[in-house]
């Protein structure tokens, strides 16, 4: 019907938003909360569903538009589980910066020599609970009642799917996101989780654009939505932005140039189907994540979002200006990675500001002013991705093209500098005033109805010594 909705949930590590979609593809009403970790009551940090679940309750049940709701599509953020018992949560869900293994070292090697070989996952060993399967190892050993309790595993965005309609299911996107769950070029689950007992846990694999079921009459009744309304099964959110692209830009756009997407966010997640997976570093945060049709992509990742905000120490991310950009070339200030604990390709490095012959543990400590500040996270943020871009298509004689976005899509001093920092290559910013997590997930609930995507060139800053000045910061990475 015409005036029918889809309902968007799109859950991040540190923001969650409510989307309202009419059939035109735009966003008639929009709610957005912060996301924060609490205290379980086994004594570690957990996802927030219940608080979640309320907001979304009486954020809906207050909508006059939620009846119109016809259908609802969630997309998370990935490497987060969920167990099950007869009636509920069997464990309230790791949230995935805990180092629960940390605390157990004996475990932590058990977990290491458990784990299925790289060359099979493309999954590399990452921080924290960053590979889901040890959030599940923890469990397991830490606390052996509630895991006796499981009936059930579900990937993130299927728990929600559950909580609305009752029905299992789960999706590949979120099984092969760095979880050691899955063989993406097999398109199986790991002898990890074979011999752990999990795989009989988890319900079966479905296409995330599938309809799940209808959503249960106390939903219905709290929530506010229509008794028709159907739920389909959800997504990964990068795989979600992805996915809009997978569909929508023209065929030969991923055949015969090396197609990068570059989805920001707390995460700035690169993504490239087609792509070689034989040069994928997993020392790097290199890794092959698994589209929603079941293809292993070759993917690298960075916490921009948290780099970004360090790097700003402060001031207003659109403070900068092309003469602070020239500033920090023509000084040689540059910063140098990494300024976030949690994966990247240069982990377990402590980031600094290069002033010269002088370093600096902050920008605020460099002296740096606000517009400099803000132009310097811009600048290292493009600075990583091109250094990333090229070694996902390193070998590769196809023609580049970049495709930004989510929050950097909206900076132009990030988008003029990367543009800059790759001269051969086309870069792209979407035009979407809808991020593409929320945009793609839109797009997956009504899958095979082509959506053309609003793309436009971006023209690169005219700074003198750009190419130098980012030659000197790779020798400095050596």
């Amino acid at each position: 019907m015409k005036d029918e909705l889809t309902l968007v949930i799109d859950i991040g590590k540190s923001h969650a938003k409510l989307l309202m979609f009419n059939d035109a593809g735009e966003v008639v009403e929009r709610h957005g909360r912060d996301n924060r970790s609490v205290l379980s009551a086994l004594g570690y940090p957990a996802l927030d569903v219940q608080g979640l679940e309320d907001w979304m309750s009486h954020t809906l049940s207050a909508s006059a538009n939620t009846v119109r709701c016809s259908r609802v599509m969630t997309s998370t953020h990935g490497a987060a589980l969920v167990g099950l018992d007869e009636t509920g949560l069997a464990w309230a869900p790791l949230d995935y910066e805990f180092d629960a293994l940390a605390q157990h070292p004996v475990w932590a090697r058990e977990f290491e020599d458990a784990a299925d070989a790289f060359a099979q996952t493309l999954s590399p060993d990452l921080p924290a609970g960053l590979n889901a399967a040890s959030q599940l190892f923890y469990v397991q050993r830490a606390h052996p009642q509630a895991w006796q309790r499981t009936r059930h595993l579900l990937p993130y965005p299927q728990y929600w799917a559950w909580r609305l309609c009752g029905e299992r299911a789960s999706e590949v996107s979120s099984l092969g996101c760095h979880t050691h769950l899955w063989l993406p070029q097999a398109g199986e689950f790991s002898q990890l989780a074979s011999r752990q007992g999990w795989t009989a846990l988890f319900a079966p694999v479905r296409s995330a654009w599938e309809v799940l079921g209808t959503v249960r009459p106390q939903v219905s009744q709290t929530w506010g939505l229509p008794p028709h309304c159907v739920v389909h099964i959800g997504v990964h959110d990068s795989n979600a932005c992805l996915a809009r692209y997978l569909e929508s830009l023209n065929r030969d756009a991923t055949t015969s140039r090396a197609l990068t997407v570059v989805s920001s966010g707390t995460w700035t997640v690169l993504m490239a189907p087609g792509a070689p997976t034989q040069g994928l570093q997993a020392e790097r945060d290199m890794l092959a994540n698994v589209d929603v049709l079941g293809r292993a992509t070759p993917t690298a990742r960075f916490m921009g979002g948290r780099e970004f905000e360090c790097l700003l120490a402060g001031a207003d991310r659109d403070a900068g200006s092309l003469g602070d950009l020239q500033f920090l070339i023509s000084g040689a200030i540059m910063a140098l990675p990494s300024f976030a604990a949690h994966g990247g390709p240069f982990r377990g490095r402590e980031g600094s500001i290069r002033c010269g012959s002088k370093a600096f543990a902050d920008a605020g400590s460099a002296g740096l002013a606000a517009g400099q500040r803000a132009a310097l996270a811009a600048l290292y943020c493009a600075q990583t991705t091109a250094w990333l871009v090229e070694r996902l298509w390193s070998g590769s004689a196809l023609p580049r093209t970049v495709l930004v976005e989510g929050p950097l899509a909206r900076n132009a001093l990030y988008l003029g500098a990367l543009q800059g920092l790759m001269p051969a290559a086309r870069c792209l910013v979407s035009l979407d005033p809808v991020e593409g997590t929320a945009r793609g997930a839109w797009m997956l609930s009504r899958w095979g109805k082509s959506t053309a995507a609003d793309v436009m060139p971006v023209e690169a800053l005219s700074v003198a010594g750009l190419g130098e000045y980012h030659a000197a910061w790779q020798r400095a990475l050596d």
